[in-house]
């Protein structure tokens, strides 16, 4: 099934879906806007900047995701499970909110500096480029890390086994074993999460302290806003397509494809035990995990004494929310698994290119592409679950990718050696292995469709609501303490989308 004419003929024609939303809404734009012209020096200096806050912030959470991944991997302790499930939580967080419990923490008057000033210490700055950088790790850090677990799991426990038999160092067992993996799995990770960082618009308009801090979503969002400049935003959405293109292709390039070997599917073993080894690896966990729960645990602090006081239609909100992700949802995993089944590099790209395309700039493209056949208004949902389902196709497809392509190394031959074909493959080999990855990039998507904030804020329909389109709406009548409720709300039912599906994943390997 994997390398049939059919899984090559519908991962074609999803990767034609696929590039056809990117580029159609964005010729819209620039047919509208009369053409594109010349990036000015503001549009230089924005994109400046953003490759730099992305490279920083991709190469920090995938160095601090190595040793999490690995901790979380060579130990079993009270908790870990919750722990990995926990590490999805700031990535799945509503930006605006997870930022609020970073404020509340790190901010001027949060935890962190009433600590400091009670000892007469000077506090710290939170805006600017580092708070930026502490943004983007706080969501980040915790996929990579999820993904390079991942990783960790695809390598056969036999090996490890050995190892520990041979008595061999640390060094050579990552020199070895471990470091071909990262080889592997590493340049996806960073190429993901730059891509990500790539197109950041709430965190740099919260945290980025000023103009000199300006990435070229805002920059996008400002031509909109300010001065209804078609041709700028679309030259700037032009550039930021080029740019995770090209960071798509040379992950792409420098990835091997190599499969880890088959193994036994026996339960991984702690391959060393020494003193130091425990004491590190606890270490890196505890500092992990305050890290993660700290804001979280503020936030909730925050917005659980006026739950109960919500309105009416903030909970009409939550479920019209969620028939958005679970929708998104749904087209996001058959995408993923559509262009993950012919291992073409060609269809890879255009998946992370969708980590490109502006939301403002997709959906006012879509708007103007619908509006001479139909209100958009009426449609406002589905198209959300669409855009929404499009915005998670690249964690989708990385989540699935690798071990769909391990499986096909590791039991291709026999399974062709059976005459295991067509959909009796992908029904008795590589869906069952896949269940743990298809559970976590459902849950994934579903979190993101959840707290997103995107296109429905353009174009908001008057009698109907997304979650975060009624926080938002609270926001702007300056109803607080509610915004702060059903934004624990969202939180709550992102999370436990996650959970659910995420847990039936994992539930396969029990």
């Amino acid at each position: 099934m994997a390398r049939s004419p059919v899984a090559v003929i519908l991962g074609g024609a999803v990767a034609l879906a696929v590039a056809a939303l990117i580029l159609g809404p964005l010729a819209a734009v620039l047919w509208h806007a009369g053409g594109a012209g010349w990036p000015s020096p503001s549009d230089w200096s924005a994109v400046r900047f953003t490759v730099w806050q992305a490279v920083l912030s991709a190469v920090l959470s995938g160095a601090l995701a190595i040793p999490v991944a690995r901790a979380l991997a060579r130990r079993r302790f009270l908790g870990r499970g919750v722990m990995i499930l926990a590490l999805g939580a700031p990535f799945i967080l509503p930006v605006v909110a997870a930022i609020a419990g970073l404020l509340a923490l790190f901010g001027r008057n949060g935890v962190l500096n009433s600590a400091l000033a009670a000892f007469g210490l000077p506090g710290i700055e939170i805006f600017g480029l580092h708070g930026v950088l502490l943004a983007h790790v706080f969501f980040n850090l915790p996929l990579a890390v999820r993904l390079l677990l991942e990783g960790w799991r695809a390598i056969p426990a036999e090996r490890f086994r050995l190892a520990a038999q041979l008595d061999m160092p640390p060094g050579a067992v990552f020199r070895l074993i471990e470091w071909p993996m990262l080889r592997q799995r590493m340049p996806g990770v960073l190429a993901v999460v730059f891509a990500i960082c790539l197109s950041s618009f709430a965190v740099v308009l919260i945290l980025g302290g000023g103009p000199a801090a300006t990435t070229i979503e805002l920059a996008i969002y400002q031509a909109f806003s300010f001065d209804f400049d078609l041709g700028r935003a679309a030259t700037l959405a032009v550039l930021q397509l080029i740019m995770v293109t090209v960071a798509a292709l040379l992950a792409l390039r420098l990835a091997r494809t190599d499969g880890m070997g088959a193994g036994l599917d026996r339960p991984m073993a702690i391959w060393t035990d020494r003193p130091g080894l425990r004491v590190q690896d606890a270490a890196v966990l505890i500092l992990t995990a305050l890290f993660i729960a700290a804001p979280m645990v503020l936030l909730v602090i925050q917005g659980l004494p006026a739950l109960v006081q919500m309105p009416a239609v903030v909970w009409s909100a939550a479920l019209t929310s969620l028939a958005v992700a679970l929708a998104s949802t749904g087209i996001a995993v058959l995408a993923g698994l559509a262009l993950a089944l012919p291992r073409r590099g060609l269809y890879d790209s255009i998946a992370m290119m969708t980590l490109a395309a502006s939301p403002l700039v997709l959906g006012t493209g879509l708007f103007l592409l619908i509006r001479p056949f139909a209100f958009p208004g009426n449609h406002i949902l589905a198209i959300t679950a669409v855009v929404n389902a499009a915005a998670a196709l690249p964690f989708v497809l990385r989540s699935l990718a690798p071990d769909l392509h391990a499986t096909e190394d590791g039991f291709g031959r026999l399974a062709d050696s059976l005459d295991l074909r067509g959909w009796a493959r992908l029904r008795w080999l590589i869906l069952p292995r896949l269940r743990r990855p298809l559970g976590f990039a459902a849950g994934l998507a579903a979190a993101l469709s959840m707290g997103d904030l995107g296109v429905i804020a353009l174009f908001p329909p008057p009698d109907t609501a997304t979650l975060p389109l009624q926080i938002y709406r609270l926001m702007g009548a300056y109803r607080m303490e509610a915004a702060a409720a059903a934004s624990l709300l969202l939180v709550a039912l992102s999370f436990g989308l996650f959970a659910v599906f995420d847990r039936i994943g994992r539930h396969a390997d029990t």
